[in-house]
């Protein structure tokens, strides 16, 4: 099984170095990012702990101990700066691997040289179906999203103290008119006709009392705000624009009266039969307010899908630090908060370790919308998560993606409809899934349609697979997305404060190159020139 444990920092974490096995059993590293230079003006970058040679137009300069470390007291700036050199190399092996002298190799011959390859990895022949075998990343994500319409949404009648977080079922309609009756604006005098104005004595009109009786001419009564506004008043003046004459009881505006000024008219805002919201609206606290104001006392809100995780791995530890070959497992407390973020209602988290029949029961029995596993992806001796899905008599509608991390997730329709997404092990390879498969299968389960794109200039270079797309945490940097540190398929550091994941295109992106951006589900998009913003 793959680790799901975050690997300590040190030079393990240099950007641009081979990172931890994934699900394959095959160690899948990302071009990294480099450490972020100060704020302008910017320094110099520093040499290397190494004298290096200078890198030719096609070779990537791997980064020293010194400048993996990031700043003096050993943490990274928030933001990288990636590497600015040449192209991405040739990948070798079945998985996209990028070894340092393998990819110098395939740079310069233009063909995969010095393949590693292990007894468990398939021979040439099978990696090369493999990959041609594998979804490209959009393609994935459509699948997905066009296997959460295979169900009918479950919809359900709440009261709207309970709806908070649901999506609307069917459209929002205005049951009345908003407001429903000319209301005052502003505390101050209703007055009719020209001024100045003989100041009644019957009080004042207060907000939740019933209409007044019709206001003559010349007249002026106090007004709340919110009241109803008698019947032919022409205007509300502010108290602040108003003056009474003492001993007189006249009052004198003291700026010019427009007719109708600050009254809110009837239907302002909406008429009765208007449509307010669509279908597949998301409930938030603005739209319980709208619905209240609209007249509604409950919503009929489509239930969240709910989602079961199993955790597999006999190496992983719930808690302690890791010792004699176990770690800790990073997915299980992962996992289940990223789904509920992702819409779902998650039921169970469950470890079930490297036993294929407890597997299948576990598959078989769960009444879950979107069963999730993480791990046992691939071919290896326990990597029990096909073989199971074969005995489950399941579809595989993606069988691999064609991105990096997270290349052998995979989403399968079981037999009764519900569905499966099978995350790698490795801790960012499963937030690859989470965003790729799982996202988007949720988001039509819940009754939503699928999100638009979003696509931002990225602030820097960043490179790329030379086949495969790739997702690169980033912060917002002034409304554009930079690539963070730490982004190997088995970090967390980097994702634990990133806004998002930028899709970076086969070959990679250049400063200024439109991408497209995928926000994390608690982060809100910034608003940008030419850009969008959520």
């Amino acid at each position: 099984m793959p680790p799901t444990a975050t690997p300590p920092t040190g030079a393990a974490d240099a950007p641009g170095t081979p990172d931890a096995p994934d699900a394959s059993g095959a160690s899948d590293p990302e071009p990294q990012p480099g450490p972020r230079p100060q704020p302008a003006p910017r320094p110099e970058p520093q040499p290397h702990a190494e004298s290096e040679p200078h890198p030719g137009p096609h070779l990537h300069r791997r980064p020293g101990a010194a400048e993996a470390a990031g700043a003096d007291d050993g943490e990274p700036d928030r933001l990288g700066t990636p590497d600015r050199l040449g192209t991405p190399g040739r990948s070798g092996g079945d998985d996209g691997e990028i070894d340092g002298v393998d990819e110098a190799l395939a740079l310069v011959s233009g063909a995969r040289q010095g393949t590693h390859r292990s007894a468990a990895r398939p021979d040439s022949a099978g990696a090369e179906r493999g990959r041609h075998r594998a979804h490209p990343w959009p393609a994935a994500r459509s699948v997905a999203a066009g296997a959460g319409r295979s169900r009918a949404p479950r919809t359900v009648r709440l009261p709207l103290a309970e709806a908070l977080g649901t999506v609307l079922a069917e459209p929002l309609t205005a049951l009345c008119d908003l407001p429903s009756f000319d209301t005052s604006a502003m505390d101050g005098w209703a007055v009719a006709g020209p001024g100045p104005w003989r100041i009644a004595s019957e009080g004042s009109i207060l907000a939740g009392h019933g209409g007044a009786a019709p206001l003559p001419d010349g007249t002026a009564l106090r007004i709340a705000t919110g009241a109803r506004v008698p019947l032919e008043t022409t205007a509300v003046i502010r108290s602040e624009h108003a003056r009474a004459a003492e001993g007189t009881r006249l009052l004198h505006a003291e700026r010019p009266v427009t007719p109708g000024q600050d009254i809110r008219p009837r239907g302002q805002e909406c008429r009765t039969g208007d449509r307010l919201l669509p279908t597949g609206t998301a409930v938030t606290p603005a739209v319980l307010g709208l619905a209240a104001a609209a007249g509604y006392d409950t919503l009929l809100a489509v239930v969240r899908p709910r989602a079961e995780v199993l955790v597999l791995g006999d190496e992983l530890l719930t808690s302690g630090l890791p010792h004699e070959g176990l770690i800790r497992d990073a997915l299980g407390p992962m996992i289940g908060p990223w789904l509920h973020a992702l819409g779902a209602d998650v039921v169970a988290t469950r470890r079930i370790g490297d036993d294929a029949d407890a597997l299948y029961r576990a598959v078989t029995a769960s009444d879950a919308d979107l069963v999730v596993t993480t791990g046992g992806t691939a071919a290896g001796p326990v990597d029990h998560v096909h073989p199971v899905l074969r005995r489950a008599g399941a579809e595989l509608l993606v069988d691999q993606v064609a991105v990096r991390p997270g290349h052998p997730m995979l989403l399968a329709r079981l037999p009764d409809g519900r569905h499966l997404v099978g995350l790698p092990g490795n801790p960012l390879a499963a937030v690859s899934g989470l965003l790729t498969l799982a996202g988007p299968v949720l988001r039509t389960l819940s009754g939503r349609e699928p999100e638009r794109p979003c696509r931002l200039p990225v602030r820097d270079t960043v490179q790329g697979h030379p086949h495969d797309t790739r997702l690169v945490p980033f912060a917002y940097d002034r409304g554009r997305p930079a690539p963070l540190h730490y982004n190997g398929p088995a970090m967390l550091r980097g994702v634990a404060v990133a806004d998002g994941l930028v899709v970076i295109p086969p070959g990679g992106a250049e400063p200024g190159d439109d991408v497209e951006v995928i926000d994390l589900p608690w982060a809100g998009r910034a608003s940008v020139e030419g850009g969008c913003f959520t």
